[in-house]
């Protein structure tokens, strides 16, 4: 008996250790979907329980806003302070007509910037010719392509509901056709434009409504990420401000984008720290179309010239095959490395546990070329390290599983190529031998090594990369909310792969319009090589004097980058640069608040750039903003430390205030450089 009372209680303690450990198992379960799946209530929770791959690492927990140092890395430019956005009607601008001539059905082309810019135009094309606007469909995000069959064309990134909403007061929008247009459509009855980014309203005019007069309905077909005119006759100037009230108003992205972006930047605010939005423009179209392919070794140069050779074929690139980078690069028509950004934001006083958002759909080359940026920056982050892989599958929405019809075979490379066939084999670019006697694996076999060893032609997109082109779309644009939304925005180039303006310009003309005195970095390439160049054979011996260059450069990017844009982006792309049309001055149009310490060269070319700029309405001049010359002339004090090298790469950067460079020790000299400087920029 006694034995058997041993057995039933050592019994009884297994089955209350098993549910002991069934319940723990079943408590950390709960605790794990409370903190992956409750939509709100949890979101803070949800950040401190779910496993990132980033956690920011800070020299100094404090940081002091207030001192001189941190306006001059973080801190509003002056000099646009008085600019306000202000796109509402301020002529005689009619309501749109109930009765219209007809309906323009529209289909865009190409990628996010690209769309984003044809939408704001055929807005003001539906107004010039007095027309119902279909909403357009975006050719990227067709369910032919796999995506989820819960978001159709435009609603897969944009939101249908506020862009009728907010344009209901300059055109008449519509979701779809009338049934007996629908087939007439499919039945391919209806006129078709294949429409230019220069089109002009008299062509609109004169051409386009004749036919809609006549078949109650035109389609365009847009490619070149437009159809119309940047810069329209000083008559069409509402229609400017039309432009802006799609682009910043209008086009709001649908709700599980907005709360992803808004997550993202939360996750970026919540060490308390401003941070850098940084876009390194490096995509392969772009590389090929200014022949940068010498920036890069190995396959990758090879890559960009085949891309570069199918642009030649079809007339894109008008040009050889063989270009010399280094040419180029010195130009300024290539993309600034990551290093070479790096360089200059320590330089300028950036500490290296500032934090960087690395924005964009593509960085060619990978993550290898930002090995360089991470070395000088601890916290570098992108939009897959601040969330979970589960967030972003829900902006996707529910994709079926996708087989090929036509799965690429991968062809088995011979083990050992022969060096004199390959120097004679045909016309592909072939800028590097093989390695000798290298053996290939079974990835070099399967991927791009495969087609670029064995083939002159690039093979066609598989249904799954055309299903991850229309989720690039999604991805950039979070990145865009949360460049416009950065404390700091740098791009490292403004130039797509047709020569227009890339995502980076669209990015700037938004804040521009939005938040004018936010820092934006508009970096003249030319002159950042030659710095750059100076260092390259002593890098870690930055001396003082260089260091002053790079400030100096970097402060006149702020003011003298807006001339450039005003030049070279507007003429392409009105809302990469929506001055003055859509802003207005709350110190009336001829003070844009300078202070005496600036230099009047600079004002009158900032004043060039930004135009004529109306005075804001009365009530925005209640809440206007005063500033003591004291803060104005304790701003302007350039803060350079005798930084040695090691300052410009290292964490010991002598800084005290987690947001820049250390201090310099003598006040005297300070005011002696900030002189030199206001001289140097008047000669």
């Amino acid at each position: 008996m006694k034995g058997d009372g041993k057995m039933l209680f050592k019994s009884r303690l297994k089955w209350v250790g098993l549910v002991g450990l069934v319940l723990s198992v079943f408590s950390l379960f709960t605790h794990f979907l409370l903190a992956r799946y409750t939509e709100e209530g949890f979101s803070e929770y949800q950040a401190t329980v779910t496993i990132f791959s980033w956690r920011p690492i800070f020299e100094n927990a404090d940081l002091s806003t207030s001192t001189p140092l941190y306006r001059r890395l973080w801190g509003p430019v002056r000099q646009l302070e008085s600019l306000y956005p202000h796109a509402t009607p301020r002529g005689n601008y009619a309501a749109p007509i109930l009765k219209t001539n007809g309906f323009v059905f529209v289909r865009i082309r190409g990628g996010f910037h690209e769309i984003r810019n044809s939408i704001s135009d055929v807005v003001i094309v539906a107004r010039l010719l007095n027309a119902t606007l279909v909403i357009p469909e975006i050719q990227s995000t067709t369910s032919r392509k796999g995506i989820s069959s819960e978001f159709k064309s435009f609603a897969y990134l944009y939101n249908e509901d506020q862009f009728i909403a907010a344009l209901a007061k300059d055109v008449r929008i519509v979701k779809t056709l009338p049934k007996n247009l629908k087939g007439a459509r499919r039945k391919k009855e209806i006129p078709i434009f294949k429409v230019s980014q220069s089109a002009s309203p008299y062509f609109y005019l004169h051409h386009v409504r004749p036919v809609l007069n006549r078949h109650s309905v035109v389609e365009l077909v847009i490619s070149d990420g437009g159809c119309l005119q940047a810069i329209l006759p000083h008559h069409l100037e509402e229609y400017q401000r039309l432009r802006c009230r799609v682009a910043f108003h209008a086009l709001r992205f649908r709700q599980e984008v907005q709360e992803l972006a808004t997550k993202i930047l939360n996750r970026l605010r919540a060490p308390g720290r401003p941070f850098i939005a940084y876009d390194p423009g490096m995509s392969r179209d772009a590389l090929a179309y200014y022949g940068c392919g010498e920036l890069f070794q190995d396959v990758h140069t090879e890559l960009i010239q085949h891309r570069r050779s199918w642009m030649i074929k079809r007339g894109f690139v008008k040009g050889n095959l063989t270009v010399n980078s280094a040419e180029r690069r010195l130009n300024g028509s290539c993309p600034l490395m990551p290093e070479e950004v790096g360089i200059l934001l320590r330089a300028y006083g950036y500490s290296w546990d500032t934090i960087i958002y690395i924005s964009g759909g593509e960085v060619f080359g990978g993550l290898k070329k930002l090995i360089p940026l991470h070395g000088m920056f601890e916290n570098v982050v992108d939009r897959t390290s601040l969330s979970t892989a589960w967030e972003l599958g829900k902006i996707y929405g529910r994709e079926a599983n996708l087989v090929d019809k036509y799965p690429r075979t991968s062809t088995f490379v011979k083990e050992e190529m022969k060096r004199e066939a390959w120097k004679t084999s045909g016309p592909r670019p072939r800028p590097l031998p093989p390695p000798p006697a290298r053996p290939k694996y079974l990835y070099n076999i399967e991927g791009w090594w495969g087609w670029v060893a064995e083939s002159d032609n690039e093979p066609e997109s598989t249904v799954m990369e055309l299903r991850m082109n229309a989720h690039k779309l999604l991805w950039e644009a979070i990145d865009y909310m949360v460049c416009v939304e950065a404390d700091v925005f740098v791009p490292g180039f403004d130039r797509d792969g047709k020569g227009h303006p890339n995502f980076a310009s669209l990015v700037m003309g938004h804040r521009l319009y939005q938040s004018a005195a936010s820092k934006t970095f508009r970096l003249d390439r030319r002159e950042v090589i030659k710095l750059l160049d100076e260092l390259r054979d002593h890098l870690y011996e930055a001396n003082h004097t260089w260091i002053t260059s790079v400030r100096r450069h970097l402060r006149k990017a702020l003011l003298e980058g807006l001339t450039h844009e005003s030049t070279r982006s507007k003429p392409l792309s009105f809302i990469s640069h929506p001055l003055p049309e859509c802003s207005c001055s709350r110190h009336g149009p001829t003070n844009t608040s300078f202070h005496a310490s600036s230099p009047s060269s600079t004002h009158s070319r900032v004043q060039a750039a930004l135009g004529v700029t109306h005075p804001c309405p009365a009530w925005m001049e209640s809440d206007t903003i005063s500033q003591s010359m004291d803060k104005a002339r304790e701003e302007d004090l350039d803060e350079d430390d005798d930084s040695s090298s090691a300052g410009l790469f290292f964490r010991d950067s002598g800084g005290s205030h987690g947001g820049g460079g250390g201090e310099i020790n003598n006040k005297e000299e300070a005011l002696m450089e900030d002189q030199e400087e206001v001289e140097g920029v008047e000669r």
